[in-house]
């Protein structure tokens, strides 16, 4: 699957952004030296012509920076420096980054906290104070070592940050719950291209598109794409059945419910062109969430403290 679509057929010329639902189509001039046309993005179209550049007008093109060298795969990193603070109330967003070595949250309980560093769903969570879900809190941290961490080993470091500051221990048992079992639909799975990419991080970040929401992934293992549904949108655990093992690259565009995102859904309820989850992962991807009850790995909470000092 193409990042963007370009067609010049004779004066017409036309490409498309899928990701981002956009899109231009123009005319081009008799010289070759001109295109008029519009772009076309949410609130609609707005004129953009292009001109073709000469020695004296083009930009410079910079020479792209040096890709950070990978941490060792078998290294097992810490934090060397973190800071946890409280976040502020009046502060948008939630969620985690990575930029390059530094690692932060925004707004991210310690339940959320635990449910990305090991993978799991609030469900998954027992014996949990009140507190845990409630209070929350700003990171900001960067590894030991050298080189750039992959998905895992940052997993690796919020888990024993966890243990340090926060002093969480837990057990695991075996619970039988309801959950969705993620599985390949019977004519196979589709738009679902084998990633080129040789990065050691996947890209699943969640985007507007008119009438629902969308989900560009990129260099995505299905297990790390149920992970993303499970602790974003859906309201229990979500188990990878695909048996597909490749990273992919994939786009998904649904019109999300109340039952989805928390019961906050962060598109308005309006009519929307755009499918359900449940029949956009059919018709889009070949896949199929099946509600079940199975056995899953719980984390029953037998310690935890709100964080020591920095």
């Amino acid at each position: 699957m193409s990042c963007f679509d370009v067609t010049l057929k004779e004066s017409t010329f036309k490409y498309s952004i899928p990701s981002i639902s956009g899109s231009y189509e123009g005319t081009l001039s008799a010289d070759g030296k001109l295109i008029t046309g519009f772009w076309t993005q949410n609130n609609g179209p707005r004129q953009l012509d292009m001109v073709r550049a000469t020695k004296e007008t083009a930009w410079e093109v910079p020479t792209p920076p040096t890709p950070p060298r990978r941490m060792a795969a078998d290294a097992d990193p810490s934090f060397e420096v973190a800071t946890i603070r409280p976040s502020n109330p009046d502060t948008p967003g939630r969620g985690f980054r990575v930029d390059g070595r530094n690692f932060s949250t925004l707004n991210t309980s310690v339940s959320l906290m635990v449910q990305w560093a090991y993978g799991i769903q609030a469900k998954e969570i027992v014996g949990a104070p009140e507190w845990l879900d409630k209070d929350k809190y700003d990171i900001a941290a960067v590894p030991d070592g050298d080189g750039q961490p992959n998905g895992q080993q940052w997993k690796t470091m919020l888990q024993k940050l966890l243990a340090d500051r926060f002093r969480l221990t837990f057990h695991r048992e075996k619970q039988v719950l309801s959950v969705y079992a993620l599985t390949v639909g019977k004519a196979g799975p589709k738009n679902l291209a084998t990633s080129a990419s040789e990065g050691p991080l996947p890209a699943l970040f969640f985007g507007g598109t008119p009438g629902g929401i969308m989900l560009p992934g990129r260099n995505a293992t299905m297990t790390e794409f149920a992970s993303v549904m499970q602790q974003a949108v859906l309201d229990r655990p979500v188990v990878d059945h695909t048996g597909l093992k490749d990273r992919f690259d994939f786009l998904l565009k649904w019109a999300p419910d109340d039952s989805q995102f928390d019961g906050h859904p962060p598109i308005s309820q309006a009519v929307s062109p755009l499918p359900s989850l449940f029949t956009a992962l059919q018709e889009q991807l070949g896949l199929k969430l099946d509600a079940v009850k199975a056995p899953v790995d719980v984390l029953v909470l037998d310690h935890v403290e709100k964080p020591s000092a920095n």
